[in-house]
């Protein structure tokens, strides 16, 4: 129940996030075309959509194995080195996002009182997007690794 929880938080994030961003630039093209001045908060805005897009599409990208691999190097091994290998990788990912994750929520807390430039909000909202992305990849990659020992 969790599990496809936290797959339909990514993914309407995803969604939610992705047309903010178009509708960030679109904004921004109208503006330089149509307007005298363009705002401001518009460039900040679409990275911050760009970035909370992709932290939150790369948990559904390793659950669902749409990462790019080196075919010409895994091909050439054994089958069970092959599996070895991928182990190895799922291991090593999640020890990876797991420190990401403890060091982006410390990240966090420091941005809480500063402020963006030209939106004014805290840039606790902006460094967010580390936890999220963090969070979800150990968690499919930690998932991953119990399918494999079990």
């Amino acid at each position: 129940m969790i599990k496809k929880a936290i797959g339909k938080f990514l993914k309407y994030g995803t969604l939610l996030s992705t047309y903010a961003l178009i509708a960030s630039v679109a904004l921004q093209i109208y503006a330089r075309f149509f307007m005298s001045k363009t705002p401001a908060w518009t460039e900040e805005a679409s990275r911050l959509f760009f970035l909370y897009t992709i932290s939150f599409a790369s948990g559904l990208a390793l659950k669902d194995n749409y990462f790019v691999y080196l075919d010409v190097l895994f091909e050439r091994l054994k089958p069970r080195s092959q599996e070895s290998l991928l182990t190895l990788i799922y291991l090593v990912t999640f020890a990876l996002f797991g420190l990401m994750f403890y060091h982006s929520v410390l990240f966090v807390k420091l941005g809480l009182p500063e402020t963006s430039s030209s939106m004014g909000i805290s840039m606790s909202i902006t460094f967010f997007c580390m936890v999220i992305m963090s969070a979800s990849m150990a968690y499919y990659s930690f998932l991953e690794l119990l399918k494999r020992y079990k």
